[in-house]
Formats: C-alpha cells, structure tokens, sequence
C-alpha cells in the first residue's frame, strides 16, 4: 500500500489524499450504529460512528482482512455541524477501531439515511494482499 502525498501539499489530518494498493478487492456496504441484531444502543454521534466502524471490522474479518486493509472510506453524515462538533469524540472512537491507519476519506452531509435513528452511515473499500 502506498500513501499519495504529491510535493508541497499540506500533510491532511485524519485521513489520506489517496491510496495504491493492489490484491483482492474488498466492498463493504454502507454500516450505520446499531448492533448485530439491528439494534440502537446510542443516538450520540460518536458512539454510532464507533459502533459503524466496529461493524467494518466485522465484515472485513469474513475477507481476512482488517482495518490496515481498507483504502477508501465514504462517510454519510446528516448533520455537518453535529459531525464537525464531535471531532475529537469521533477521533478517539476511529483510532480505537481502527488504530492510525488513514485511508483515503470522503464526508458529505444528506438529507436522511434510510434507518431514521442513524445520524451516520460508513462504507468502505479494502484491498487486500494476494498470498504470496
């Protein structure tokens, strides 16, 4: 996996400008807050992320692969301002699910997701290393 930094450019915080990796390509849906059985345990911001994330985890673990795998992450937020004040709580839950691994990210703020209690809905794309 290589790490895009073109030359000059400021060093992005939290995430990367982009990623060449090769091997198995790994797709996993959009995951929202709720547990295994499709449930809620929180309607704060950051635990939803951190139980989204933990979810990634979970799928990934059925491709052998785990959060140093992941190369694109695409974030749906329904509220900027509530994502942009959770920074630091959403900081602390990322780095505990996935560590320091930043992989190339996107936000976008819309305008519902389909489960009305989910304030965030994460999907992301892992390449995984064929055996050698």
């Amino acid at each position: 996996m290589q790490f895009l930094q073109p030359p000059g450019w400021v060093q992005p915080k939290g995430y990367a400008n982009g990623v060449a990796a090769s091997g198995r390509t790994v797709c996993v849906s959009g995951m929202i807050g709720w547990d295994a059985e499709g449930r809620f345990h929180t309607s704060d911001f950051a635990g939803q992320v951190e139980q989204a994330l933990r979810n990634i985890v979970a799928v990934l673990a059925e491709a052998n692969a785990g959060p140093e795998h992941v190369v694109r992450m695409t974030w749906y937020v329904i509220d900027k301002k509530e994502y942009v004040a959770a920074y630091k709580e959403i900081g602390a839950a990322y780095r505990a699910v996935f560590g320091r691994h930043f992989p190339a990210m996107t936000a976008v703020q819309v305008a519902g997701l389909i489960e009305d209690e989910a304030k965030v809905e994460i999907e992301v794309t892992a390449i995984v290393p064929e055996p050698a």
